[in-house]
C-alpha cells in the first residue's frame, strides 16, 4: 500500500518576527474536521484495543491522532503551538491497494527572522519555531494553518483493500491484514513538519525559483551536485536516478550506523565478467543471506507463448541454478513456484518495462527459495551474455554496505527515494525502500516500522533536526 505525499501551498509569506530566547518541547494539537457520525466522529461501537480506551471508532481515531501528535511533540521543541487539521476522506482505492493518507504544509515562508538560510522555503510549522511567534496570526485556514492531513475512510470496504482495514491500538501490534494508524499518522505528520521537498520532481522545478530546506540536503552522488545548486532539468533526472541520491544532513548520517543493519540486497553476477545489481524484494521465499545462494543463471523456457515468463510448468530441470523468468501474464508466486518444482534454488524476475528493479508482491508458503526483482536494463545485460557464455552469480546481501545507503569517501549517506519512473507525490520526498529494518517514513506501509521517531530504532527524527528542528 502506498502513502502518498500531498503537499499544500495555500499561501507564500515573507515576514520578520522577533525570535524568543526559550525552547521547551513542542505543543500540538489536532483539530479535527469531519462532520457528526462520521470519519473522527464515526458513533459505531468499537471494544478497546491495543491500550486505545475509546468507546467508539471515531473516538479510537481521535485518542490515535492526538497519541501520534504527542509523539512528535515529545521529540520537537518550539515555543508556538502546532496546529494539525486532520479529516477521515475517501482517497484513491482497488481491491488490493490503497492511498492510506496525504499530508503537508499548509503554508511556507522564505525570509523570516532567524532564518537559517536566506532565499529558502521552510514549512510554516519549521518557520514558526525558528522566528519564536506565529508567522501568520489570525489566519484562518479551518482553525489550523500549519499542517492539513487526510486519512482513508474506506480502508478495508468492498473495492478498497479488501480484507484490511485501520488498527487503532496504540501498542504497535497490529493484525498482518491490518493497517497501523499511529504509524501512518506518525508518517503523516512528518511531512507536514517538513519531511518534504517543494520541488516538483516531475519537471525540476522550485517555487518561485527558490530552494527548501529540505532540498538543501539532498545530493545526486552520481554528479556530485547537491539539489539546490542543479538546474530544473538535473534536478528532474536526479529525481529518477535509481539509489543514488541520498542525504547529507549531519544529524541523519551521524544516525545511520546506530539504526541501519549492515547488508544490501543485492545480484552478484561474477562471471564471464564482474557486477552488482541492486534488486527488488518479494513479499515471499527465503530471506536473502550472506554469503547468500550460488549457481549458474539458466533463462527458463516453460514451451508455452512468452516461454520464458514462467507460467506453465518447467520441463527442463534448473537443478542448482538461477532461474532467469520474465515479469508478465501470471503471478509472480506462480512463477517463482515453477523455478522452485524444477530444482532451482533462487529465482530473478526481470521487469517488463524500463524503470527500476520491482518489488514483488505475492503470498506462498511453500516457496523456500530467494526470489528478487531486477530491472529491464539489468535483466537485458545478462540476457546478452547468457547468448554466448555461462554466467555464475549469487543471490544475497552485500555486507560491505548498510541497507537504504550510498557510499562515499568511507561515510555512509541514507538514500532517498527515486523510483523511475517518478512517483509524485513519493519521490524523493521518502527515505528509500532498501533501507532495514524498514523505517516509518519510507514510502509503503511495510507493517512493522517502528512506532517511534529517533534512534536507535528510526530515521524520522534526526532529518527534521537537520532541517533546523
Amino acid at each position: 500500500m502506498k502513502r502518498t505525499l500531498l503537499t499544500l501551498v495555500l499561501a507564500l509569506f515573507a515576514i520578520s518576527m522577533l525570535a524568543a530566547d526559550a525552547h521547551a518541547a513542542a505543543k500540538i494539537t489536532v483539530i479535527f474536521n469531519d462532520t457528526p457520525g462520521e470519519g473522527y466522529f464515526d458513533t459505531t461501537p468499537a471494544k478497546r484495543v491495543g491500550g486505545n480506551p475509546g468507546r467508539t471508532i471515531g473516538e479510537q481515531r481521535r485518542i490515535a491522532a492526538q497519541f501520534a501528535a504527542d509523539v512528535w511533540g515529545a521529540a520537537l521543541d518550539s515555543d508556538v503551538e502546532i496546529k494539525i487539521r486532520s479529516s477521515f476522506d475517501p482517497l484513491f482505492c482497488t481491491a488490493d491497494s490503497a492511498t492510506l493518507a496525504s499530508a503537508g504544509a499548509v503554508q511556507i515562508f522564505a525570509d523570516f527572522q532567524n532564518a537559517e538560510f536566506a532565499n529558502t522555503w521552510y514549512p510554516v510549522a519549521l518557520a514558526n519555531k525558528l522566528a519564536g511567534a506565529d508567522l501568520a496570526p489570525g489566519a484562518d485556514f479551518t482553525n489550523a494553518d500549519d499542517v492539513s492531513s487526510r486519512f482513508n475512510a474506506n480502508i478495508g470496504n468492498t473495492g478498497c483493500f479488501e480484507g484490511g482495514g485501520w488498527y487503532y491500538g496504540l501498542d504497535a501490534k497490529n493484525p498482518a491484514n491490518l493497517t497501523d494508524m499511529v504509524n501512518t499518522l506518525i508518517h503523516e505528520f512528518a511531512h507536514g513538519l517538513g519531511f518534504a521537498s517543494f520541488v516538483d520532481e516531475t519537471n525540476g522545478s522550485e517555487i518561485r525559483g527558490m530552494t527548501d530546506t529540505y532540498s538543501r540536503n539532498l545530493k545526486d552522488f552520481s554528479t556530485g551536485k547537491s539539489w539546490e545548486f542543479m538546474t530544473n532539468s538535473e534536478r528532474k533526472a536526479s529525481a529518477i536516478n535509481f539509489r543514488k541520491v541520498g542525504w547529507t544532513g549531519a544529524a541523519v548520517t551521524a544516525a545511520v550506523p546506530q539504526v541501519l543493519a549492515l547488508g544490501v540486497p543485492a545480484l552478484k553476477v561474477t562471471s564471464p565478467t564482474t557486477a552488482t545489481y541492486d534488486v527488488g524484494l518479494a513479499d515471499f521465499g527465503a530471506a536473502l543471506t550472506a554469503p547468500g545462494v550460488s549457481g549458474s543463471i539458466a533463462l527458463v523456457n516453460d514451451g508455452v507463448g512468452v516461454t520464458s515468463d514462467g507460467c506453465e510448468a518447467i520441463s527442463t530441470s534448473l537443478s542448482g541454478r538461477i532461474a532467469l523468468i520474465d515479469r508478465g501474464t501470471c503471478n509472480f508466486t506462480v512463477k517463482a513456484a515453477n523455478a522452485q518444482a524444477a530444482g532451482a534454488v533462487a529465482v530473478i524476475i526481470v521487469n517488463n518495462v524500463a524503470g527500476t528493479a520491482p518489488g514483488l508482491g505475492g503470498s506462498d508458503t511453500s516457496i523456500r527459495i530467494p526470489v528478487v526483482g531486477l530491472s529491464l536494463a539489468d535483466g537485458t545485460a545478462i540476457k546478452t551474455q547468457l547468448a554466448t557464455a555461462t554466467v555464475n552469480a549469487t543471490v544475497g546481501l552485500d555486507t560491505t554496505r548498510r541497507a537504504g545507503t550510498i557510499v562515499e569517501g568511507g561515510v555512509s549517506y541514507a538514500l532517498v527515494y527515486t523510483p523511475t519512473p517518478v512517483d509524485p507525490g513519493s519521490s524523493v520526498s521518502h527515505y528509500d525502500t532498501s533501507m532495514s529494518p524498514n523505517q516509518t517514513m519510507e514510502p509503503f506501509d511495510t507493517g512493522d516500522a517502528p512506532n517511534t521517531v529517533s534512534p536507535p530504532a528510526d530515521l524520522s527524527l534526526p532529518l527534521l533536526q537537520d532541517l533546523g528542528w
